[in-house]
């Protein structure tokens, strides 16, 4: 298959991180304009709220402390590389692996989500809250963590979870001669 084939064929990777892009985007402009100033709202009871807070640090909140300088090169011009070569990768790379290739799409999509937050808002908008359900469940979790609250989160973080899961499942699983491969 010649280069501009396969990165036709690759189109379908590049709209499927649009689309996270697009979902991660309205999603958060939905969230700033109806959550802030109010309480959580339940989606699922004893498991999932929204929760609207904004994040100036980078996972579950790392560098949120630092100087706006370090944090801003940390978590500005690190994933900016990261989406390039992501996105350069995705493009050029002779893998047929529609796991792999879907995992990339995902990350690439996340990554420019909250690229996208950081350039334009300073920060990431988070509005996911999930936690442990049941008392037991929850006071395994507060006894372990000091709480029973996962960090809040967005589509973006979700995109990228999935994409480094679909990844992960690749490495491990056993290789299939080409010939059975679709």
């Amino acid at each position: 298959m010649s280069f501009t084939a396969d990165l036709a064929n690759r189109k379908r990777y590049f709209s499927a991180a649009a689309v996270v892009i697009i979902l991660d985007q309205v999603t958060k402009i939905l969230a700033h304009a109806f959550l802030p100033g109010r309480d959580a709202v339940v989606v699922i009871p004893g498991f999932m709220n929204l929760a609207y807070s904004r994040n100036p640090g980078g996972l579950f909140g790392l560098f949120g402390t630092w100087g706006v300088a370090w944090r801003t090169t940390l978590l500005t011009v690190l994933p900016v590389a990261a989406v390039i070569l992501i996105g350069l990768f995705l493009a050029r790379t002779r893998e047929q692996d529609r796991r792999t290739l879907s995992g990339l799409a995902m990350i690439l999509g996340g990554a420019t989500g909250n690229l996208i937050d950081r350039v334009f808002r300073g920060e990431v908008v988070d509005f996911l809250d999930v936690y442990a359900p049941g008392q037991a469940l929850a006071g395994w979790f507060v006894k372990q963590f000091g709480t029973a609250h996962w960090p809040t989160f967005n589509i973006a973080d979700s995109a990228i979870v999935l994409g480094a899961g679909l990844l992960v499942l690749d490495i491990l699983r056993p290789r299939r001669p080409a010939a059975l491969e679709d």
